[in-house]
């Protein structure tokens, strides 16, 4: 079915940015169009142009008005946690009080506390609660959802969260994309070596769902203490086996060349970024390796930011997404996250929008899709306000409207 969305105030369609592979953007390459309309079918983008130059032969089955509101790409969320049980509230108290992350790991908290939470109850349930959070993200204009394994640590709990990610998948096909990252590789349980838990658990679990083409990229937390150097290596290496990208939590407490090794596995993206040094951000530079920076982890743990500002110059491709997760990043807001650390990170309003959109698609190996242009995949965010930049300068107030609202 051929649909025209017509009466559209704004199109952010990021035409330039899209010629330009995301990088080394400026403010124009938003390419906003005034009073647009916009063609698209079931597969892709039709025609996309001011409403007085609409083609007059142009076959249309559906129209959709927007009323004067804006559209824009879909708003992706590369980078979540959020299938997970209880709560780490006492935590926040603790690092207020001085207390580091690392240690309240080492005491038994962080990851590991969450855990023993999310073991404890069902596949319902927990099933149910991810369907919670779904749907209020999705009502903040998110039609891309990125959803990480990693709180069972174990063969059994592992599996339960990675059926219910793809449960949820399958649920929300024709609504919301939602990408499975094997990511058992998050800690390592205790009473185990990295080494014991990878060979019980880990590398069954990616033979398993590698076979059923379950999961759509893995994932490792690359850190001191966690999982090293070598066994970040041997994950994307054996991951290639089942033609799965890899995603590695890098550099985020100590330059561990984290971002140097995701380029060498030419991964989807490396995440973090806290502590990457010039070494990093030039093979990211010269990579297709998406730079993922998760502004809401530094704001809920009181740590830095990372140097956006150096890797955007090197000609970076930079996304930003939430961590929504219990422990350090409560917070589902992708879009409030982005428009409160833009000025932190320096960027321009353009590489903000792409940070969300066009990027963040990249980061999930979805290259069809975050830009409003011809042949790509139909798949928008609509926003109640007749000029974008009220969208991020209206922190905390949500003007998207959902798009199964709208058709």
């Amino acid at each position: 079915m051929t649909t025209l969305i017509k009466n559209i105030s704004q199109a952010l369609t990021l035409q330039s940015a899209f010629i330009k592979d995301g990088r080394n953007l400026d403010a124009i390459d938003l390419s906003v169009i005034q009073d647009a309309s916009l063609l698209f079918d079931e597969q892709k983008i039709i025609w996309i142009g001011k409403k007085s130059e609409l083609p007059a032969k142009m076959k249309i089955e559906k129209v959709i008005d927007l009323e004067g509101r804006v559209l824009t790409p879909e708003i992706v969320d590369s980078h979540t946690h959020l299938v997970f049980a209880g709560d780490r509230s006492c935590e926040y108290v603790s690092r207020l009080n001085g207390v580091s992350y690392q240690d309240i790991y080492k005491e038994g908290g962080g990851i590991n506390l969450t855990v023993k939470s999310t073991t404890a109850i069902s596949s319902d349930q927990l099933y149910n609660d991810a369907k919670e959070r779904i749907e209020r993200i999705s009502s903040f204009g998110v039609g891309t959802i990125e959803i990480k394994s990693g709180y069972g640590l174990s063969l059994l709990e592992e599996k339960k969260i990675t059926l219910v990610i793809d449960k949820l998948k399958k649920h929300y096909e024709n609504h919301i994309q939602i990408f499975n990252t094997f990511c058992a590789a998050h800690a390592i349980p205790p009473g185990k070596t990295s080494t014991q838990y990878l060979n019980e658990v880990v590398w069954p679990l990616l033979e398993e769902f590698g076979n059923l083409k379950i999961i759509d990229a893995v994932d490792i937390f690359f850190e001191k203490d966690y999982f090293n150097h070598a066994e970040t290596d041997e994950l994307l290496i054996r991951a290639k086996k089942f033609s799965l990208l890899g995603k590695i939590h890098a550099d985020e407490f100590n330059d561990n060349k984290g971002a140097i090794l995701a380029c060498k596995h030419q991964a989807l993206s490396c995440d973090h970024l806290l502590e990457t040094r010039e070494d990093g951000f030039k093979a990211l530079a010269n990579s297709k390796t998406v730079a993922t920076l998760l502004p809401g982890t530094s704001l809920f743990l009181g740590k830095k930011f990372s140097r956006a500002r150096e890797l955007l110059d090197l000609g970076g491709k930079v996304a930003i997404a939430s961590d929504y997760n219990p422990g350090s990043c409560h917070f589902d807001n992708l879009i409030f996250l982005a428009a409160l650390s833009a000025p932190q990170y320096k960027m321009n309003i353009a590489e903000l929008w792409a940070a969300i959109t066009l990027n963040a698609s990249h980061a999930l190996g979805k290259l069809h899709q975050g830009a409003l242009v011809v042949g790509m995949k139909p798949r928008f965010s609509v926003f109640d306000t007749d000029h974008f930049e009220m969208i991020t300068y209206s922190w905390g107030k949500n003007l998207a409207i959902p798009w199964k609202q709208l058709i």
